[in-house]
C-alpha cells in the first residue's frame, strides 16, 4: 500500500471517495458535510491531500482545510474504503495529512470536528486536546459548511457554541501563548493506584 501526497494522477478517484464520503455519513446517521467533486479535485490536484492505494485501487483519503487566514487548519474528510477497514490505514493516513499539515502551515492551529470515538482517538494520541466551540476558527465559511450535514439545525440551535461533534484541538510548540489548557481535575483514583504499584 502507498500512501501519498495527492496530486493530478489521483484525481480518477474522485467521484469514489465523494460517493463513499456521502454512503458513509448516511449509515453514521451522522454528519460528514458534504463536499463537492470540484471542491475534492481542487485539493487533490494542489496536494492539500493524502491518498492511499493499493494497486492502482483507492484505499484513504482525507485533505487539508485552511481558515482565518491560515491560523487554523483543518484535516477534513477522512474516510476509508470499505473494503481496507478495521486494518489501522485510517492512523496511517491521520498521521500522514497532520505531517503535511504541519509542513504547510507550521504556525496554524490545527482542528477537528467529529462524531467517530475512533478519530477521537487518533487525534488525541497526535495531541489534539477536546476544546469547547469557541477555540476554534469563527470563519464563518467554515460553519457555512456544515449546512449539508444532518446536524446543522442542532448547531444554528446552540448558536454554534456545541453540537453532536467533539471539537479537538492541536496548538504547536510555537504558540504556547495560546495553548488549550486542560483543565480537567486530575483522577485521584488512577493516582492512588500508580502509587500503590510503585514499589
Amino acid at each position: 500500500m502507498e500512501i501519498q501526497i495527492s496530486s493530478c494522477e489521483h484525481l480518477m478517484y474522485v467521484s469514489e471517495i465523494q460517493q463513499e464520503m456521502y454512503d458513509s455519513a448516511q449509515r453514521r446517521g451522522t454528519g460528514i458535510a458534504k463536499r463537492s467533486i470540484e471542491y475534492l479535485s481542487k485539493k487533490i490536484s494542489e496536494g492539500n491531500a493524502v491518498v492511499a492505494t493499493e494497486n492502482g485501487e483507492w484505499v484513504g483519503f482525507c485533505y487539508i482545510e485552511t481558515w482565518s487566514h491560515g491560523q487554523f487548519v483543518a484535516n477534513s474528510g477522512l474516510i476509508v474504503s470499505p473494503k481496507f477497514r478495521h486494518g489501522g490505514i485510517a492512523t496511517l493516513i491521520k498521521d500522514r495529512v497532520f505531517a503535511l499539515s504541519r509542513e504547510k502551515f507550521p504556525n496554524a492551529k490545527i482542528f477537528g470536528l467529529t462524531t467517530g470515538l475512533a478519530v477521537m482517538k487518533i487525534n488525541s494520541d497526535l495531541g489534539y486536546k477536546p476544546v469547547i466551540y469557541s477555540e476554534l476558527t469563527q470563519d464563518n465559511e467554515f460553519w457555512n459548511g456544515c449546512k449539508s450535514c444532518v446536524n446543522y439545525e442542532i448547531l444554528m440551535k446552540k448558536e454554534r457554541k456545541n453540537c453532536l461533534c467533539t471539537a479537538m484541538l492541536f496548538v504547536p510548540d510555537n504558540n504556547k501563548v495560546n495553548e488549550v489548557v486542560n483543565n480537567q481535575p486530575k483522577n485521584q483514583y488512577q493516582n492512588e493506584q500508580e502509587s500503590n504499584l510503585s514499589v
